[in-house]
């Protein structure tokens, strides 16, 4: 079972998606953390995360970018929950701290397709590893009206990310004010 847990900033929906995967019953909770940490605040928010899903069973992977390195087997009786594709969509976007289209350190140019695909091959990679595959993603999408050609890009390839998601997930939850509405 595939679900999509979405919503507004503050709005519940890491709450609810832990929920679901300790509610599934299932003996292995895999808790797949994308932020990567810059300054006090992003480690005040990782340390916060940490204590709000203590005892709940979870097994915590880091995991900033590359979501189909994850190495799970084949495990039907494991709930997977990552949180979440907005963090980790700005995290291969902007992977080399270059602007997209630039080159990298490497000499490659950095693209939305490349981004992408990497994104959808982490999120099937996963769904063959587990019973419950539970993804946490944000509603950024009617926050502002004028944004720079970079932000605009990283809102283009969420979105892209998250219809695809829909289409493939078996459910799609949009969290308000910590009620889950039931979109799929």
């Amino acid at each position: 079972m595939f679900y999509v847990i979405t919503g507004g900033s503050g709005s519940g929906k890491s709450e609810y998606a832990e929920r679901l995967a300790t509610a599934s019953g299932l003996k292995e909770r895999i808790y797949v953390a994308t932020m990567e940490v810059w300054g006090e605040e992003g480690q005040r928010k990782v340390e916060r995360h940490r204590r709000l899903r203590a005892g709940k069973g979870f097994t915590t992977i880091e995991c900033p970018r590359d979501l189909e390195k994850v190495s799970l087997e084949t495990n039907l009786s494991r709930a997977v929950l990552v949180e979440c594709i907005s963090n980790l969509a700005a995290n291969e976007l902007f992977r080399h701290n270059e602007i997209p289209g630039k080159k990298n350190q490497e000499g490659e140019a950095l693209d939305y397709p490349g981004a992408l695909e990497r994104l959808k091959r982490g999120i099937l990679r996963l769904k063959g590893c587990c019973e419950l595959l539970v993804v946490v993603t944000n509603e950024v999408f009617s926050d502002g009206m004028d944004y720079t050609p970079e932000t605009e890009g990283y809102i283009r390839l969420l979105g892209e990310m998250n219809r695809w998601m829909a289409e493939e997930s078996d459910r799609v939850i949009e969290v308000v004010y910590g009620i889950g509405v039931e979109r799929k």
